[in-house]
């Protein structure tokens, strides 16, 4: 399913004569911002001051220390942190907002109230499942591979390309070999492959965009995923399923940063013939959880229906306000209800 507002006459002439002349833009993105979330903020951004207005990223929470590499990073506000004043000054006097890659205003947890009672125009630019109406403007398509993907692909139809430089592509370019893994998961589609060529066409190195992403891990966090692994990883053959539970005393161990436990759920997923992993992490606030599926098992549902979240079919995200022991047992109880839906999967 799609909405592109830019294919409506209507909408497109609006957006345009709104961004005609100079504007005051908050962007903004989920929690626990990845590498898509960042990257398309960051590229948007790029491309809004070009454009002649006034674009600020505002955060609702930290992001990890991999991807501070992205240019523009060191202007993004932290909602969280002592410019928290600031930032609810910027979206009270902001034009416009726009909210990029979640679909429900409970993702950008403490900033939802003042983007809700903010009088600006909003647009959506996302590509998960089933988004919530509260936008002006919708650009959103649950079978794009990234919201980067999307933000190249607005740039693109707006008549810009040519606005799009090294800085700009490699932010976008961050999006797409993260949420497409590298290029190897299912939502890998030809349109990806397409932007991600007109990226490199600009001058990218490829190469060292994904040795920054990938390859820059602190020596604690390794210790930490040996740790993970070694300690905290179960399987259950029965069911087709692996499960990590990482309480809080663990993070403290190893001192671990946000966006450490970033990806290891795959690690789960790769066992042979496991169709579902998940990984459940207790924080101060709750314990939030990662899941990972192959072929048609949909974790977006399952994690819809119990886990308060939602996502993709095959990668998507949860909390509960349980304890870590609770939240697990509660998953584990879910599975005979499961088991003949997971064990029939044959993508292995």
């Amino acid at each position: 399913m799609q909405e592109f507002f830019t294919e409506s006459s209507q909408k497109l002439q609006e957006f345009n004569l709104f961004l005609a002349s100079p504007k005051k833009i908050v962007i903004t993105t989920h929690q626990n911002p990845d590498a898509d979330a960042l990257g398309s903020s960051l590229g948007l951004a790029a491309y809004l001051k070009k454009r002649g207005h006034f674009p600020t990223i505002i955060t609702p929470t930290d992001y990890p220390d991999f991807l501070r590499w992205m240019s523009g990073e060191k202007e993004v506000i932290n909602f969280e942190s002592d410019k928290q004043e600031l930032a609810k000054s910027l979206i009270s006097d902001a034009e416009m907002i726009f909210c990029l890659d979640f679909s429900a205003l409970n993702r950008i947890k403490h900033m939802e109230e003042f983007i809700k009672k903010s009088s600006a125009k909003k647009v959506l630019i996302d590509h998960h499942q089933q988004p919530e109406s509260f936008a002006d403007f919708v650009y959103w398509s649950d079978k794009s591979s990234a919201t980067c993907e999307l933000i190249y692909e607005l740039i693109e139809k707006l008549g810009d390309k040519n606005l799009i430089d090294i800085p700009l592509a490699e932010c976008l370019y961050a999006g797409l070999v993260t949420d497409t893994g590298s290029f190897r998961f299912d939502s890998t589609t030809q349109e990806v492959h397409r932007v991600a060529g007109e990226l490199i066409s600009v001058g990218i190195q490829t190469n060292s965009i994904h040795r920054k992403i990938f390859d820059s891990n602190a020596f604690e966090r390794m210790k930490f995923l040996g740790f993970a692994l070694g300690e905290r990883l179960t399987y259950l053959p029965e069911f087709n399923v692996s499960y990590m539970a990482i309480s809080k005393e663990d993070l403290l161990r190893f001192s671990s940063k946000n966006g450490d436990t970033e990806g290891i759920v795959n690690y789960g997923l790769s066992i042979r013939g496991v169709v579902m992993a998940a990984i459940f992490t207790e924080r101060d606030d709750m314990v939030r959880i990662s899941f990972r599926s192959i072929d048609n098992f949909s974790v977006s549902e399952f994690s819809r229906n119990h886990f308060n979240g939602g996502g993709h079919k095959n990668a998507s995200g949860g909390r509960s306000h349980e304890t870590l022991e609770k939240t697990v047992e509660k998953f584990l109880a879910l599975l005979p209800k499961y088991q003949q839906e997971l064990i029939g999967v044959n993508g292995q």
